[in-house]
């Protein structure tokens, strides 16, 4: 019996030679990896993640270093409209003009801000990204050198359309190009519009003490050193280069393409997007420069505040600055579609309060907490054009938007002035309010889904 067993076993063995040839293959397997053959592979992979993730490093800091280049362009962005609201009385007082004909510094601006949102988008094809950039700073310089020499009120309001057509290219190249980032562009745009709010801040602080000085042109030399620098920090990080190579210099790949036979421009009015939040962020803008413009003129002449009123204006713009920076988790946390809503209604109920309580202390509180509810909005609707837009209209169309919305800080301030000079400069809160509330429709009417893809 034992024997038939044997003689199985002894079969079955000789029948299934798979066994021993697995068996046999697991050893020289096992052997093979234990050997230190593979030693030199491991090494290889380990270098080369190595040289990845140092290509990383080299692409987050070039990126850093592309996106201090347009902060600082945005710091110019908001020193500039910073500086009206202090120098204003000043203006008015040299020049010996009223409400209504020292608002023509904002007429002549907004011609500015539409030629350039009308001339970015052809510029950009021709020139590119760098050029375009570096030629609006240029303007700005242009036109800082034609201010400081206190030339005649004609001449003195027309350098303002110069520095609107220059601050509009910039704006418009700065924000397309924050817009197409991959990677945090909400945290981004947040920061290039805090450094606006910075700008703003610094301007009034400045301005302010030229107010009372006899050469108060004298800062326009201040801002022209602002444009100087900003022009060379342009011309050495981004070299004239095109926006995508300036992407493919942090590692992006360059943007889809469109392919209709129509040019940009017009693909561009086409869009019934585009259209309402330009109508948007122009009465936004609006709000927020005749809040800093006049405010400065409103406190002092119906809150009884002196010649240092100027840093209530300064105040707003440190508001602005900080909302765009410290509500950026509020944003995330709510939505940013939805969380705009909420600072419309608490911006309108504090400006009820600026209208109806007279208090010099209270007003000025309160006018820094609407500037922090203010700042956000600008950032979040140039985050929620990059999702709702096609990619190859992108810098196009937030040029343009951009662009028209800066005329809002001619149109709503010379609005302004000219109920001022009918009604006095008590009349600027009921319109600040009213504004405020048209901007909260016109959100609500801007589309919500994103783009469809192409």
């Amino acid at each position: 019996m034992e024997a038939m067993e044997l003689h199985v076993i002894t079969s079955t063995n000789a029948t299934n030679p798979s066994t021993q040839t697995l068996s046999h293959l697991n050893r020289v397997l096992d052997s093979e990896i234990d050997t230190p053959k593979d030693i030199p592979i491991t090494e290889n992979a380990q270098q080369g993640g190595d040289k990845r993730e140092e290509e990383r490093a080299q692409y987050r800091s070039r990126e850093y270093i592309q996106l201090a280049a347009l902060y600082w362009c945005m710091f110019l962005a908001g020193w500039n409209d910073g500086s009206t609201g202090p120098l204003l009385p000043k203006i008015q007082e040299v020049y010996n003009v009223g409400y209504i004909i020292v608002s023509l510094i904002f007429v002549f601006a907004c011609v500015g801000f539409i030629s350039g949102a009308c001339l970015n988008v052809p510029l950009s094809e021709k020139l590119g990204f760098g050029k375009t950039i570096v030629l609006g700073s240029f303007l700005q310089q242009t036109a800082y050198a034609l201010q400081a020499p206190q030339l005649p009120f004609p001449v003195f309001v027309m350098t303002y359309t110069i520095n609107g057509i220059g601050l509009a290219l910039q704006d418009a190249q700065s924000n397309g190009f924050v817009a197409s980032l991959k990677d945090h562009a909400e945290t981004k745009m947040g920061l290039l519009h805090a450094s606006y709010g910075a700008g703003a801040l610094c301007a009034p602080l400045v301005a302010t003490q030229f107010s009372q000085m006899k050469h108060w042109s004298f800062y326009y030399l201040v801002s022209l050193s602002v444009a100087t620098i900003n022009t060379i920090v342009q011309i050495a990080i981004f070299r004239f280069k095109t926006q995508d190579d300036c992407l493919a210099q942090i590692g992006q790949e360059p943007g889809e393409k469109g392919t209709s036979e129509h040019s940009h421009f017009r693909q561009i009015m086409s869009l019934k997007t585009v259209h309402l939040l330009a109508v948007f962020i122009l009465v936004y803008v609006g709000v927020e420069v005749t809040v800093g413009g006049w405010i400065v003129t409103f406190i002092q002449t119906v809150r009884g505040g002196g010649s240092r009123s100027g840093y209530i204006s300064a105040g707003f713009f440190g508001g602005l600055m900080i909302g765009r920076v410290a509500l950026l988790w509020v944003n995330q946390k709510i939505g940013e579609r939805r969380v705009l809503y909420i600072y419309s209604a608490l911006a309108i109920g504090l400006e009820v309060v600026i209208w109806l309580v007279p208090s010099l202390i209270g007003d000025g509180v309160a006018i820094a907490i609407v500037g922090m509810l203010l700042g956000p909005m600008y950032p979040i609707t140039m985050n929620h054009t990059g999702r709702v837009l096609p990619r190859w209209l992108l810098t196009g169309s937030i040029g343009w938007i951009a662009g028209f919305g800066q005329a809002g800080s001619a149109v709503f301030p010379f609005m302004t002035g000219a109920l001022a000079s009918k009604f006095g400069i008590k009349s600027l809160q009921p319109l600040l309010v009213s504004m405020m509330v048209s901007m909260t429709i016109l959100w609500a009417l801007v589309p919500g889904s994103p783009r469809k893809s192409d």
